[in-house]
């Protein structure tokens, strides 16, 4: 039967009407721009330009080639600790879980301009070991890249693997056990096979987070040019832009990202079975030598991951003369910073944050009930779209929200709704996600119980619904959060003074050579993704984060 047209289907042609303004809309411009020149006729001579000439063209498959590395690290260094984590009762377990949400958390560029200090060619711990006699290879170019990126995304792996063990069944176990399949034959055959579409999943997300991150190839990167940069280059470049060309190089990152990710579910639909914990892993004491090796790994790696976080916080201190550190400690950096627009950069992180939030919340519970409990192919476009920004760059969706409300009638750049716009396109998807995976596991019964009882369907919704879902929107949200705070590449293309956040004044520091100002500004922004972070584990009573 047709479904008679009511409240609920006013809401989807709402979303379908916005998303057309926000984000087909703007995509639709982006391809346009790729394919004329500047006098506005129709051409293909960007993508000839980009394809047959390799200065430009080595970027992608530069791009690709890290990711992959960084894809395939992050996976060989979190498996394992994960594996220790959720198998074995380790001390600190807690430390350890809050330390490796910390590290994926910060700002990309903060680590890369971390490890610049320490490991880069005048860097504390280089000029250190110069003095023994040892030389360190450089740290510029992919491996750089490669080290920066692998240390602050393989918590991401750890965190998901965390969840797929959880959901192991200790009888699968003991099954494995009585077979003589144990030790490391087991894990691999057993314990990793159950838990692989969770690996691929990931893969994916660490893929998706290396392939389009802006900062740390532009800090550190040098010879070693990706996609991100050359994009940036080609919009906003000192020497010449190119504005036709940095949009069918934008065209171009959507299509491998979106291969990537079709591919992936490709792969994961290989793996499709239903497992349950009706007896949990129990975990087991470590003892001896392979219990030392265990810690040693466990707290080694993440104290490497937190190194970065922590040498910024004691730079922040130090006095400085511009690039120079000097000896002694003061507050000179963080008046320097309240001189250098401090004030306004974290009211407007916390004002467009928050407001962005706020209508990622609204939208996600919207969107999810329209998904789970309002099944139809309508609805389902509008989940679909809500996921396209999650495969594409930041500074693609930056230039897209250029072109279209960069003039008249949506004549938007320069403020800070655009600023929320951008946030809520980019970050929504982690609530949603989370939204979704929470209201399926709600019975339909208990919203018909309330309903039979007299209640109308909006009070249902608002009084029964909502609050049942809140441990998974909080869940989404606190990623949305976190991720809004510390968002570089899409900001980096609409910001200004007015809209100025603490990322982009770190960045801004950073590039002017202002090292005390800029430790300054990334131990504040530090310090604000901790105390989001705590104040989160404090408010849901939980030790961990549903991705």
């Amino acid at each position: 039967m047709r479904r008679r047209f009511d409240m609920w289907s006013g809401v989807t042609v709402l979303f379908l009407a916005l998303f057309a303004l926000i984000l087909v809309y703007p995509m639709f411009l982006l391809l346009k721009e790729s394919v004329v020149n500047p006098q506005g006729q129709f051409t293909w001579e960007n993508f000839v330009k980009f394809f047959s000439q390799p200065y430009y063209s080595r970027t992608i498959g530069n791009s690709f080639k890290v990711t992959v590395a960084i894809t395939f690290v992050t996976l060989l260094l979190g498996i394992p600790l994960s594996y220790f984590y959720s198998f074995y009762q380790l001390k600190g377990a807690k430390l350890v879980f809050v330390i490796s949400i910390l590290c994926s958390m910060s700002a990309p560029f903060i680590g890369a301009y971390s490890w610049i200090l320490l490991l880069g060619r005048s860097g504390v711990i280089t000029v250190l070991l110069r003095k023994a006699g040892i030389e360190l290879p450089s740290i510029y170019g992919f491996n750089g890249i490669l080290l920066v990126q692998t240390l602050k995304l393989f918590p991401l792996v750890f965190i998901y693997m965390n969840g797929a063990f959880r959901n192991i069944d200790n009888t699968l176990i003991e099954a494995s056990a009585n077979l003589g399949c144990t030790g490391v034959k087991r894990f691999f055959k057993v314990i990793l096979a159950l838990c692989m579409p969770t690996v691929l999943a990931a893969a994916l997300i660490v893929f998706m987070r290396a392939f389009a991150d802006f900062g740390t190839p532009l800090l550190i990167g040098e010879g070693y040019r990706t996609f991100p940069v050359e994009i940036y280059n080609q919009y906003l470049g000192e020497n010449g832009t190119d504005h036709n060309f940095a949009a069918a190089i934008s065209v171009i990152a959507i299509v491998i990202t979106a291969l990537v990710f079709f591919l992936q579910k490709w792969a994961t639909g290989h793996f499709r079975f239903s497992i349950n914990a009706l007896h949990p892993i129990q975990k087991r004491k470590p003892h001896g030598l392979a219990g030392v090796l265990m810690y040693l790994y466990t707290y080694l790696l993440l104290a490497m991951a937190f190194l970065p976080q922590v040498y910024i916080i004691y730079l922040s201190f130090r006095n400085c003369d511009q690039a120079v550190f000097k000896p002694g400690f003061s507050m000179g950096n963080y008046q320097n910073a309240m001189r250098h627009l401090l004030g306004r950069s974290v009211r407007n992180t916390i004002f467009i944050g928050a407001g962005a939030l706020a209508v990622i919340i609204i939208f996600a519970v919207l969107i999810a009930y329209l998904v789970v409990r309002r099944s139809s192919v309508l609805n389902h476009t509008i989940d679909t779209l809500s996921m396209l920004p999650y495969i594409m760059p930041g500074s693609v969706i930056g230039i897209a929200l250029v072109l279209a409300f960069g003039h008249k009638p949506f004549a938007l750049t320069g403020t800070v709704l655009i600023m929320i716009i951008s946030f809520v396109i980019r970050r929504m998807p982690y609530t949603i996600r989370s939204a979704n995976a929470t209201l399926m596991q709600i019975p339909m019964s208990i919203e018909e119980a309330s309903i039979s009882l007299g209640t109308s369907k909006l009070k249902t919704f608002v009084s029964i619904t909502v609050p049942m879902m809140s441990s998974g929107i909080l869940s989404g949200a606190i990623l949305s959060w976190v991720s809004i705070v510390t968002e570089l590449s899409s900001s980096i293309i609409l910001y200004n003074n007015r809209n100025i956040t603490l990322t982009m004044s770190a960045y801004v520091a950073i590039s002017r050579g202002n090292y005390g100002l800029a430790c300054a500004f990334s131990a504040i922004l530090t310090a604000l993704t901790m105390v989001s972070l705590l104040v989160y584990l404090k408010a849901s009573k939980s030790e961990d984060i549903a991705l």
